[in-house]
């Protein structure tokens, strides 16, 4: 059985990539399509490091590696993070949260007898109108009318009333989007004077309000009786509404709120 939480960005979310162009640090990206997500041992990290109880934390996660030649599995395995709604600027609308449809039959895929159909390209609830988005203009003609667009967001009271305005965009279009829509800070360095030593950088950050989803589920380790873990871990979770994942800490970057949603209709 496949498990599934969101997470609401309540801060920008930096997870650190694998390469660095220029002057730019980038974030982590999936090989195939390059979009932001965030790799599924970065959550596992930080729901690990929340467990006290050793016993507990061997039986969830499996053992330390120091001092042992093999690694050992935990009951429980954690899947990545991937986009389902991110926001994006717009000069009517203030803030649209845009998808695809590849985001959402990734997400779809994970529901229990998810019979309904997939929204057409350019589905919104916004209608009578132009969307101007960021270098983007969405003619009023060409938004398709959404008949069940409440299928598509997790049924939780926050998540509804934060996530208003949505549309789904061609696959090229959202990547496009979402690229341009990411937090990109300038770091510089100063001296004992306080003028600029060396260079500046960029770094780049998936935005607040972003909403995300992980999965969860047990390994072939508990061999039918991993009852007891499935318990406790999400004992763990619904502990822990409030996390804060990635790098950049002590900058306040990384908090978001999860919702383990075990029943969607």
């Amino acid at each position: 059985m496949i498990n599934k939480v969101h997470i609401y960005l309540l801060s920008p979310l930096h997870t650190g990539g694998t390469t660095q162009e220029g002057n730019l640090v980038g974030i982590a990206r999936e090989s195939h399509t390059n979009l932001p997500y965030i790799p599924s041992s970065t959550v596992r990290g930080k729901l690990r490091s929340l467990v006290k109880d050793k016993v507990k934390k061997d039986k969830l996660f499996g053992p330390d590696l120091e001092g042992r030649s093999t690694l050992e599995q935990g009951n429980i395995w954690i899947g990545d993070g991937s986009i389902l709604w991110l926001p994006v600027p717009s000069l009517s609308h203030g803030v649209v949260w845009i998808t695809s449809p590849l985001l959402l039959q990734r997400w779809a895929r994970l529901q229990d007898k998810f019979s309904t159909e997939l929204p057409k390209e350019y589905s919104s609830t916004i209608t009578g109108s132009k969307i101007y988005l960021k270098d983007a203009i969405i003619p009023s003609e060409t938004l398709k009318t959404w008949a069940n667009p409440e299928k598509f967001i997790p049924h939780d009271s926050l998540i509804i009333s934060s996530i208003k305005n949505r549309l789904v965009l061609p696959d090229q279009h959202c990547a496009t989007l979402i690229q341009m829509s990411l937090w990109r800070q300038v770091k510089i360095k100063l001296d004992e004077n306080k003028s600029v030593d060396g260079g500046f950088r960029y770094e780049e950050a998936i935005p607040p309000d972003t909403l995300m989803y992980f999965t969860w589920g047990l390994t072939s380790l508990a061999n039918g009786k991993g009852e007891e873990s499935a318990k406790d871990f999400q004992s763990l979770l619904d502990g822990n509404s409030i996390l804060q994942i990635g790098g950049q800490e002590s900058l306040g970057r990384g908090f978001v709120q999860s919702f383990s949603i075990k029943k969607e209709v």
